[in-house]
Formats: structure tokens, sequence, C-alpha cells
């Protein structure tokens, strides 16, 4: 369908609401707690339009579009109530964009920006929220916190790990963990969607604390290399040490859709590993000496040989890994089965 918005005619789609067809086609409205995995919540207000034949100001993250739709998100009128909205969460809580890791990957700083807000024109008598570090991945600094919810509707509806949630009341509100735990006495299993999915500083990876801004990485595409699932991945790479800094889930990834486990988001301190080992090792009088590829295989060929010589070819078992491709758990079963002669193959996600 066709619709119009802030006087250019674009295409929309069926089952689209105002924002997603204003994103689709570049076009940039502020908001906060929408986002496409938790879906449309028109709690934080900050993505008001003005719709011909509609009164009032609409949250364009809960409309839905229709043909010849007529939308303005940059009138005076909309503008002013995206501003205050904005205004008001950088008054409450601790924005300190400067000194804050997500400075540059922060959502309420790009909303600020794009509305021209340089500093909040209110100030509020905050509340001095104690901070959260119990947790071995996930610093929470709840001063941060705009109570959008995205991390509440992720935990619960996405990743379904129902430990986030709303509590106290009026001002005192924010997210607790269980029933008002520190997030590592919770029952959280540490898989970093609140993290990723949070809009501001409220909810960060520990292991990037303090090595790097966004603008100084590089961004690489890669896949897991833990289990068979696959999740594809983004890392954040600081070229000048050759480190990954953080890892965030691909959200176009086809079979993790941004999510990821515990091992996939933290577990990456093994590839810049010193004790990591680069040349294979061959045992000698009880001490370990490098050696060459052809070297060690051979080595090998000739102790399997023997032993199959010796004691027959089911004398032998094979374990095939996770970590590895389809096609290589494939022609590894098929080594063992025609090279090797025996049907003792197995697969470590049986053990």
């Amino acid at each position: 369908m066709q619709i119009t918005i802030n006087g250019n005619r674009m295409e929309a789609k069926e089952g689209q609401t105002v924002l997603q067809a204003a994103l689709a086609s570049g076009v940039y409205i502020p908001h906060l707690c929408y986002h496409e995995k938790v879906g449309a919540a028109g709690k934080c207000r900050a993505c008001v339009v003005e719709i011909e034949g509609m009164r009032g100001l609409q949250t364009s993250c809960s409309v839905m579009v229709k043909e010849g739709m007529v939308v303005k998100s940059q009138t005076e009128t909309a503008l002013q109530a995206q501003r205050l909205v904005i205004d008001l969460m950088l008054s409450t809580g601790k924005h300190d964009c400067l000194a804050c890791e997500q400075n540059g990957h922060c959502e309420l700083q790009d909303a600020a920006y794009f509305l021209g807000i340089e500093r909040p024109s209110i100030l509020y008598a905050d509340i001095d929220r104690e901070l959260d570090t119990t947790s071995e991945f996930v610093h929470v600094d709840r001063n941060k916190c705009i109570s959008c919810g995205r991390c509440v509707a992720a935990c619960n509806g996405t990743v379904v790990n129902q430990v986030i949630d709303f509590g106290m009341r009026g001002h005192s509100t924010e997210i607790v963990f269980n029933t008002n735990k520190k997030m590592g006495d919770s029952t959280c299993v540490q898989c970093g969607e609140c993290s990723q999915i949070c809009p501001v500083g409220a909810l960060i990876d520990k292991n990037s604390i303090g090595k790097g801004r966004i603008w100084e990485l590089d961004k690489v595409s890669s896949v897991c290399p833990y289990c068979g699932v696959g999740c594809k991945l983004e890392l954040f790479v600081d070229r000048k040490t050759n480190k990954i800094v953080k890892i965030e889930g691909a959200e176009d990834g086809p079979t993790n859709d941004g999510m990821l486990c515990i091992k996939g988001r933290y577990g990456y301190d093994f590839v810049g590993h010193p004790d990591r080992l680069k040349t294979p090792l061959i045992k000698e009088n009880g001490q370990f000496r490098e050696a060459t590829w052809d070297e060690a295989i051979d080595l090998v060929v000739s102790k399997f040989s023997a032993v199959k010589e010796k004691y027959g070819p089911d004398s032998i078992m094979a374990l095939s890994s996770a970590k590895v491709t389809n096609e290589e758990n494939y022609t590894f079963q098929k080594l063992i089965r025609t090279g090797f002669q025996t049907n003792n193959v197995d697969h470590c996600a049986r053990l």
C-alpha cells in the first residue's frame, strides 16, 4: 500500500505499524519502548505523530498503517510532545553521556540529538539507586533506567526466563529480579538478552566496560562456535589490540533472532587466551614438544593403524563435536565407517 509520511509517498505493508513503515523507509521517529522483538508497547510516548483523520497525537508504534494514510511526525505539535517526553526522561536519573559505556550506542542519546536537546530543563530530586554488580556478566545501573519495559518484555516473552519485572510504585518504580533479589542471587541464566535490548546504559555487559567506545570498534559478522544451532553473531573488535570487546546476537540471525545463550554471548575469552594451542604438540619422555602438522598426522595414523591391526576395527571408538558444521560431522562419520571400518561413532551432545 501507499502512505505519506512528512509529505513523502512511500510503500508500506499490511500488518505494519506506522513506526515500522517509517523505519523501513529510512524515516526516523524517536522511540524507546518499542523493539521489533517485543512489539508495540505505547508506554514511553516518544514516537507520537499526527495522522490525518485521527484526533490528537497517536503513538506510531501502535497504530496500523492503512492505504492512503497521511502521517506527520515533524509538525511543531508532534515535536513539542516528543521533546517533552525525552526531556522528562533526561531529567530523572543520571545520564552522564561522556562517561557512559553506551555513549554512541544509546537510543535516548540519539533521540535527544535528533530533537536538539542539549540538557534537561527540569531537575528532579532523584532517588540514588545502588548499583548491582553481583552477576557474573551484566552490570545493573538503575540510575540510568528509563522504565521503558523492553528488558521485562524480552525476559518474559522472548527468551522466557521470567526473571525481570517492575517493582515498587510511582517515582520509586524500578526493574527487579525475581522477588527483588540481587541479579547475582536471582534465577537469571545470564543470557544477556536484557543488556542487548536495553536502549540506554542501565544494563550493560561487564566484560566490555572500559575497553572501547562503539565507534572505535569494527563490527564483524560471524557464527557462534559452540553448539550446532548456528546462531549469528556480531563481534565488536578492537583492531588496535586485535581483541573481541563484546558480542551481540545478530537481530537478522535466521536461527537465533538476536538471542544468545551465556556461552555464545560471553564465552569468547578463549579466542585470545595465552594458553590456546597454536601448533600440534607431541609428547616425548613425558614432555610436550612442538611439531609440524605432517609429523603429527603421521604419528596419529601409525598409532591407529597399529591398534586396528592388533585388536580389530571395533577396538576404536570416535566422538564427534557439536562445534563443527554438519558437513564436517558427516565427513567424520564417513571416515570412521569406511576408513576405520567401525560403527563406533557418537556425538558429544549425548554426553
